[in-house]
């Protein structure tokens, strides 16, 4: 086979596989196969780049750097929707529509996603033109970053020239991870998802955008000719069929009590939605009935947009807390008289720098408004100018740490304030409990209040401190029994076989994740392989960019750093990476191999992570969703509604036990 065929089966299984990943949630192979396959084509592309083609998996993880974006002029324009904010108002529309068109009119409903409006272009079934919405009439060009969205897809299902709108969205758990990445790093944090696809979309660096793991919903046609259909149903329907991503949750209303029905159902399941809305969108279902009723000069008659009411709350400033982070950076937290919002109490909330304060300019004892940006995490969004006390003086900025008192500083392109004393105890603890952190060595029993105690009466100094606490120096500590001690030290003492990947991660290199981490050590697969490995092989590697491969060397050129590796070494902790290879994974005879698993319940032998590990090394894959191509369901304490559907599925169901079992080799299971 030529270096093409070969290019090309395996853009169109990767291709394949990433579609039943990001668009159908219903992975058929685990991350490992998938990885094994890119790196395939990647070596392939490497040693023949005349066979790469821009539909190629590998060409989604950006690299462009942009000047600036182009204007796009949409061949049809991109309406706006008219909001209405109560039910009255929507029987209002509803009593105009059926007006204009008699009684048999049907409502589609779907959930109006806070992200940013996009037109995807295809000719003969490939993107050929990706543009923003712009003022409806005239958008940017936004091609290469959306490339990077893995729910885009590149090849239609079928040949069709067709123009789509949608909306590009940035998940959750997604915004909370990014947000709290910038806030480690020093840098101003996004204040919702929208705002935050909004930036992504728009970096003229498409590497970043194609780290923010953005996502999308398709939900109309400019024109529906080429798909064949009469209704709006049906045209989500086929959108699916061609490949795009489109939300599940749409659903037919024949009335306004169907409609309302569908709203507050959603009202109060949006903070469990992996994604933010912020209403509902009502379109009249037929086409031929939206013909009827036309365009006002901004707005189609035939649709509405309700809009959810804020979840806010008023309440009082009381304080503001500063705390050092592991990194150094000195963070600031309101606190603030509890309130209830979105189904919460909440009297804390990030105010992430000094700049954010200045910019809301928010005083000790003001009455502010607080909601939950993305429905998850406490904001406040502004202050009651009104009931400020004339009196009220600004709030100025710490110029000193609140831990070791050393003069804060600004670094270059931060906006956070820092404390570089190596020394600073909120660090050092920090770090301390870092290492000890489930995702790290996973020492179990060693949280932050006994990690306070050890460096308060000076036990610990560094983590390489942690392998020669003895029994007589556990007991010193308050609240420390024997039992206890005897328990912490078998806990340290397991955590010397680690592999390397969880020493690495543990040592909280800057901008080394748990992901980073096990790819570096997979590949040098030892301590002193990683401590002389120049910038330029730690860049050749998949992920790795500039900016970790920068940390990674600066790290290891410090000689404390090779001090305390000469310790962990003395201790007798593992510097080798112990984990299973891609190579070997594949090959590995295991019940799970190629499984689709789903866990559900509390676990009580595995952390949620943990089991999630063992399974995908032994090559299975774990998702969130039961579906008819699940092939195995862990179910631990309480579990709910996954249990039951497995079980009307007739998929089978394991208990934590028969995990244990089947992971440790005692079982082989029956396929």
């Amino acid at each position: 086979m030529s270096a093409a065929q070969q290019a090309r089966a395996l853009r169109e299984q990767l291709n394949r596989y990433a579609h039943e990943y990001y668009v159908m949630d219903q992975p058929t192979v685990s991350d490992h196969v998938y990885d094994e396959l890119y790196t395939r084509l990647v070596n392939l592309e490497t040693e023949h780049p005349e066979v790469i083609t821009p539909d190629s998996p590998t060409q989604r993880v950006g690299g462009i750097i942009q000047e600036g974006f182009q204007k796009v002029v949409h061949d049809v324009p991109l309406y706006s929707l008219n909001d209405v904010f109560n039910k009255e108002e929507i029987q209002a529309f509803d009593q105009r529509v059926r007006k204009a068109l008699g009684d048999e009119v049907t409502y589609v409903c779907e959930l109006k996603i806070d992200g940013l409006s996009v037109s995807l272009k295809y000719e003969a079934g490939h993107f050929v033109r990706g543009a923003t919405r712009g003022d409806g009439s005239v958008g940017e060009n936004i091609t290469e970053n959306l490339k990077t969205v893995r729910s885009i897809p590149m090849n239609l299902q079928e040949p069709l020239s067709i123009e789509v709108r949608g909306e590009c969205f940035m998940p959750k758990t997604s915004f909370v991870k990014l947000n709290q990445e910038r806030d480690v790093a020093g840098l101003a944090v996004f204040a919702n998802p929208r705002n935050a696809a909004a930036g992504s979309l728009r970096n003229l660096d498409t590497k970043v955008t194609a780290k923010r793991n953005l996502d999308t919903f398709l939900y109309t046609v400019a024109d529906f000719g080429p798909l064949l259909v009469d209704n709006q149903f049906e045209a989500l329907n086929e959108l699916q069929k061609l490949g795009f991503h489109t939300n599940p949750e749409r659903r037919l209303c024949k009335n306004v009590e169907e409609i309302w029905a569908y709203i507050e159902e959603f009202h109060d399941r949006r903070s469990s939605l992996p994604y933010e809305i912020d209403g509902v969108v009502i379109k009249v279902n037929s086409f031929s009935q939206q013909e009827d009723l036309g365009f006002t000069v901004k707005a189609p008659r035939w649709a509405t947009a309700y809009k959810f009411p804020p979840e806010e709350a008023e309440t009082l400033l009381e304080d503001i807390e500063w705390t050092v982070g592991r990194t150094g950076v000195v963070t600031p937290t309101a606190v603030m008289t509890p309130v209830r919002i979105a189904g919460s109490l909440v009297s804390r909330a990030s105010l992430h720098n000094m700049d954010y304060i200045q910019m809301k300019d928010i005083r000790l004892g003001d009455q502010v408004i607080l909601y939950k940006a993305g429905d998850i995490i406490p904001e406040i969004s502004q202050v009651v100018l009104s009931k400020r006390p004339k009196t009220s003086p600004k709030y100025l900025a710490p110029t000193h740490c609140p831990e070791c008192h050393s003069e804060l500083v600004h670094l270059d392109e931060e906006v956070a304030l820092r404390c570089i004393n190596p020394k600073c105890p909120a660090q050092i603890k920090e770090g301390l409990a870092h290492f000890a952190s489930r995702n790290a060595m996973n020492i179990d029993g060693l949280g932050p209040k006994i990690v306070n105690q050890m460096f308060e009466k000076h036990l610990v100094t560094d983590v390489a401190d942690l392998y020669t606490l003895t029994e007589a120096d556990l007991l010193t500590m308050d609240k420390v029994k024997e039992k206890s001690a005897n328990k912490l030290l078998k806990a340290i003492d397991a955590s010397r076989a680690n592999s390397l990947e969880r020493l690495l991660f543990g040592l909280g290199i800057r901008h080394v994740g748990a992901k980073a981490a096990k790819i570096l050590a997979e590949h040098f697969e030892t301590m002193d392989a990683l401590m002389t490995a120049s910038k330029e092989e730690i860049v050749a590697l998949d992920t790795m960019g500039e900016i970790i491969a920068d940390s990674v060397v600066t790290y290891f050129d410090n000689e404390e750093v090779h001090e305390l590796v000469a310790e962990l070494k003395n201790a007798q902790v593992n510097l080798m990476y112990t984990g299973p290879k891609l190579t070997e994974i594949a090959e590995t005879d295991s019940f799970f191999q190629g499984k689709t698993v789903v866990l559900t319940g509390k676990l009580v032998l595995y952390t949620r992570n943990e089991a999630k590990e063992l399974i995908e090394n032994l090559g299975g894959t774990v998702t969130g969703s039961v579906s008819k191509k699940t092939d195995l369901v862990i179910a631990g304490a309480d579990a709910g509604s996954k249990k039951t559907k497995a079980e009307q599925l007739e998929i089978p169901i394991w208990s934590e036990e028969e995990l244990k079992k089947a992971i440790e080799g005692g079982v082989k299971g029956e396929d």
